[in-house]
């Protein structure tokens, strides 16, 4: 029996799942695993890669990566979980560096580092702590812990568009957590996620995914002091325009409000200086689009995240 089964979901990740699959073959582990591919009705190609390769290859038609998660889970003959994604390279020792980590606790969340160095725009993950967001990039469980919390799931009262997902991994690691698991960081276990170009039209759209954090934060309040800057925002970044706009509103009035922008004016020109003035202006316009975004769902939530 295996020791450790790797869950991987995967769609329409041809450029990817190659090294994916290649890392998961070159594990450093003392002890057999098996490598568990859930097809989320990929037409790219990738079924075609994966045909071949010593893995095992279930299909989950919808696209939703928290059923393929737990289809994997439920076909795995290990105690023992661990996730990863099909855009992700697992190195060498990541599972004998998760799996050791696991002996002390029964969820474990692994280094993420991009593939990598990333520019400005270009869109990738990194994982450097245990901040409470849990991401399947790097993430192993106890199956104990796994079927207590009931697996994975979409955030209740996030409404969606079909297709779209997020935080199914924080929302189930807390449920987790809720139950009693106990967790830990494993900064050996290291996964390298791989590193997209984006145009900066794309690197500013994705900023409306922000307006998912309230519900996030509705469902699990503990995210306020595991995750959120100050209890209420979503990062330095958001308070550092949030002062902007309070200052340019207060400026009209006392001039002394544009103190207010100040941090985020110097962000913003140190940006400009290392990037260009492109990647800064659409870094603005992306800090803009962010704020918005938070006020919306903050409102359709009814709970504040700015």
């Amino acid at each position: 029996m295996p020791t450790v089964s790797v869950v991987v979901p995967v769609l329409n990740a041809a450029p990817t799942i190659s090294a994916t699959l290649a890392a998961l073959g070159d594990q450093r582990f003392d002890g057999e695993y098996e490598v568990i591919v859930v097809d989320c009705g990929s037409t790219d190609g990738t079924l075609a890669l994966l045909n071949g390769a010593a893995v095992t290859v279930l299909h989950h038609p919808e696209r939703d990566p928290a059923g393929a998660r737990n289809r994997g889970a439920e076909h795995a003959h290990s105690e023992l979980l661990a996730f990863t994604d099909a855009d992700c390279a697992p190195e060498a020792g990541w599972l004998a560096a998760g799996v050791a980590a696991l002996h002390g606790a029964d969820l474990v969340q692994g280094r993420v580092l991009p593939a990598r160095a990333p520019g400005p725009l270009e869109r990738t993950v990194s994982v450097g702590a245990e901040h409470g967001l849990y991401e399947t990039a790097n993430l192993l469980v106890r199956r104990q812990a796994f079927d207590r919390a009931g697996g994975f799931g979409p955030v209740p009262g996030l409404a969606l568009a079909p297709g779209r997902h997020f935080g199914e991994d924080t929302w189930f690691a807390w449920r987790a957590r809720r139950a009693g698991a106990r967790t830990a960081f494993a900064p050996d276990a290291v996964v390298r996620h791989a590193v997209f170009p984006r145009s900066p039209g794309a690197f500013v759209a994705e900023r409306q995914r922000a307006a998912y954090f309230p519900a996030l934060v509705a469902a699990v309040p503990e995210l306020r002091t595991a995750f959120l800057h100050r209890r209420l925002f979503l990062s330095p970044a958001s308070l550092r325009f949030d002062l902007a706009l309070l200052g340019a509103t207060a400026s009209r009035r006392r001039r002394a409000g544009w103190l207010l922008a100040l941090p985020w004016a110097a962000d913003t020109a140190r940006r400009a200086r290392r990037d260009g003035a492109g990647a800064a202006c659409a870094t603005a316009a992306a800090d803009a689009l962010t704020a918005a975004a938070l006020v919306a769902g903050s409102v359709r939530y009814r709970t504040p995240v700015l």
